[in-house]
């Protein structure tokens, strides 16, 4: 690992602790949010720009850790009283993990072994093909939680998944600003030292020419295979940790417009970069609370009054800004804003810049 890497990570530890004692109760939710999202974008970054797969499967994968999560933390009375379509299974019943860092490790285990298994029919396709197969597994994950009740209580989901208090009342998060954030950290840690490696060599070598890379001796499906299964691992930790901060789980929250949204932070940040995917999930995920203002303030638009106009505040101004910021940046960096760059090259290139 570069000098460089531990300086950001001491930074980034430095930054978890400065807002947990500084940052109120709703900054702390936000920046949960945004540390969650850095592992589900860098998570998919590796699969989708590193290795070049165009594939469109988070939300499965990240649905199936978020509802292994809740089963786990929930115990049996808790899923007694919630289900109400169906009487909950007995293994339903029987699952109960107290510890919130084994919940996450065990529901990042389940989603890779989805993976392994889906990676035979999956990576038989490329390109658009992949996109289709995988967009439908997403599909199929979110049927199968809705139509069998008995174990995930169908389309009214699982709530109550949080820590009790001194009364029995379940009113803590799991997540806090610790847990996402550290499991942000090494997640970072893992995906640019596999980045780095012989194997991200390989994964580099698929991106840019399958066919070349099979040629020169390049297991393609192998090197596929564990982008895939390592990027599931850690979506499957990231769902576990976003009901932990949201302390429910339906099937209506993972949708294609997660993983569209997914798609838009790490082509905004860059393809292929891990700073970029990073940097893309604090500008959309962030972004969107920074520019709430605009929804709550009355906009006066000069000239109107003229025509009648009272100013008054316009709920979904800061989308329609949001979006015009979006698109400026794609027009101008149409490789992202990183490109397929990391911080530590435009540090290189900085500093040779200022050489000269």
């Amino acid at each position: 690992m570069k000098k460089t890497h531990i300086l950001f990570f001491v930074l980034a530890f430095a930054c978890i602790v400065v807002a947990d004692l500084f940052f109120d109760e709703y900054g702390l939710a936000k920046l949960n949010n945004i540390a969650i999202f850095i592992i589900l974008a860098i998570s998919y970054n590796l699969i989708n720009g590193v290795t070049g797969q165009f594939s469109l499967e988070p939300n499965g994968f990240v649905a199936v850790g978020a509802y292994v999560a809740a089963l786990l933390l929930l115990d049996a009375d808790a899923k007694s009283y919630q289900f109400d379509v169906e009487d909950p299974a007995e293994l339903i019943l029987a699952l109960h993990v107290g510890n919130f860092i084994i919940t996450m490790i065990i529901s990042g285990i389940c989603a890779t072994i989805l993976a392994l298994i889906l990676a035979v029919p999956v990576f038989r396709v490329r390109g658009d093909y992949l996109a289709i197969v995988t967009l439908g597994f997403g599909f199929i994950i979110t049927l199968l939680a809705i139509n069998f009740p008995s174990f995930t209580n169908g389309s009214l989901g699982l709530t109550g998944v949080m820590l009790k208090d001194e009364n029995g009342d379940p009113t803590l998060r799991y997540t806090n600003i610790y847990y996402s954030g550290i499991s942000a950290i090494i997640a970072v840690i893992v995906i640019l030292n596999i980045v780095y490696s012989k194997f991200g060599r390989a994964m580099k070598a698929v991106r840019d020419d399958e066919d070349a890379a099979s040629a020169m001796g390049v297991n393609t499906f192998k090197i596929k295979t564990l982008a895939f299964c390592v990027s599931a691992f850690f979506e499957g930790v990231g769902g576990a940790l976003l009901v932990g901060l949201l302390g429910s789980v339906t099937p209506d929250q993972f949708t294609f417009l997660f993983t569209f949204q997914l798609l838009i932070i790490i082509v905004l940040g860059g393809l292929g970069s891990t700073s970029g995917a990073i940097l893309g999930a604090i500008l959309v995920i962030g972004g969107s609370e920074w520019l709430r203002f605009l929804d709550e303030y009355p906009i006066y638009l000069p000239f109107m009054d003229s025509f009648g106009y009272e100013p008054r505040a316009l709920p979904g101004l800061r989308m329609v800004v949001f979006s015009v910021i979006l698109i400026l940046v794609m027009l101008f960096a149409r490789r992202g804003i990183m490109g397929q760059l990391e911080l530590t090259d435009v540090f290189k290139k900085l500093k040779k810049g200022l050489k000269r």
